[in-house]
C-alpha cells in the first residue's frame, strides 16, 4: 500500500512541475505550439496540462485584468494531494485532521497568495502615482490593469459605487484598500496558525 501512495506522490509531483512549465511558457509567445523545434514538446505539455488548468479556470473564474489566478488554485490542490500522499507513504496512513490541517493550510494558502499580490500590485501602484511614472510603458501599464479592479471593489465599499473624481479619493482608496488586505493577511494568518495547531492537538 506504501509503494501505491509513493508512485502517487511522486506522479502528482512530476504533474506538478509540468504544471508550472506549462505556466512559465505561457509567458513567452515565442515558445508557442507552432513555433519552429518547440512544437511538439510545447504542444505535448498543452494536452497534459490545459484541460486540468481549464476545469479550474471554468468554475473559479479568479481573474484580476490579465492575470488568471485560477492556475494558484490548481496548484496548491496538487501539493494538496502531494502532502496526503507523502504523509501515507511515510507513515502508513492518515487521520481526519491531518486531512483537515492540510486542506486548511492549502486554501489559506492559495488566498494569502492572492492577497500578497493584490498589496504588491497596490504598493506598485502608489509607488508609481508618486512618482509619476510612464502608465504607458508595459510593466507600469500591467499594474495600473491589475490594479484598476481590486481598487474598483473597494472603491463600492468605500464610496456606494460612487465614481473617484479626486486625486486625494484615489489615494485614500489604495492606501485604505492596502490596510485592509495587509491586515485580513496578518489575522487570518494567526487564526489559521491556531486552528491548524488545535486540529494537531484537540484539548483532552
Amino acid at each position: 500500500m506504501r509503494i501505491i501512495f509513493g508512485i502517487l506522490f511522486i506522479a502528482t509531483w512530476v504533474y506538478s512541475l509540468l504544471i508550472f512549465m506549462r505556466i512559465v511558457i505561457s509567458w513567452f509567445s515565442s515558445f508557442s505550439a507552432s513555433s519552429g523545434g518547440y512544437g511538439k514538446p510545447v504542444s505535448f505539455l498543452t494536452k497534459v496540462t490545459d484541460p486540468y488548468l481549464n476545469w479550474w479556470r471554468a468554475r473559479l473564474k479568479l481573474r484580476l485584468g490579465p492575470l488568471d489566478f485560477s492556475v494558484v488554485a490548481a496548484i496548491v490542490f496538487i501539493s494538496f494531494l502531494q502532502g496526503i500522499f507523502h504523509f501515507i507513504y511515510i507513515h502508513g496512513g492518515i487521520s481526519i485532521r491531518n486531512v483537515l490541517v492540510n486542506a486548511l493550510t492549502s486554501l489559506w494558502g492559495v488566498f494569502s497568495f492572492i492577497a500578497g499580490f493584490c498589496l504588491l500590485v497596490i504598493i506598485l501602484r502608489l509607488f508609481a502615482y508618486f512618482t509619476n511614472r510612464n502608465m504607458y510603458s508595459p510593466f507600469w501599464a500591467m499594474v495600473d490593469a491589475v490594479s484598476s479592479p481590486i481598487l474598483f471593489k473597494f472603491r463600492k465599499l468605500f464610496t456606494s459605487g460612487r465614481i473617484i473624481s479626486s486625486h486625494g479619493d484615489y489615494i485614500k482608496t489604495m492606501v485604505i484598500s492596502g490596510i485592509i488586505i495587509l491586515a485580513v493577511m496578518i489575522g487570518g494568518s494567526v487564526f489559521v496558525s491556531f486552528l491548524a495547531n488545535l486540529l494537531r492537538n484537540p484539548p483532552s
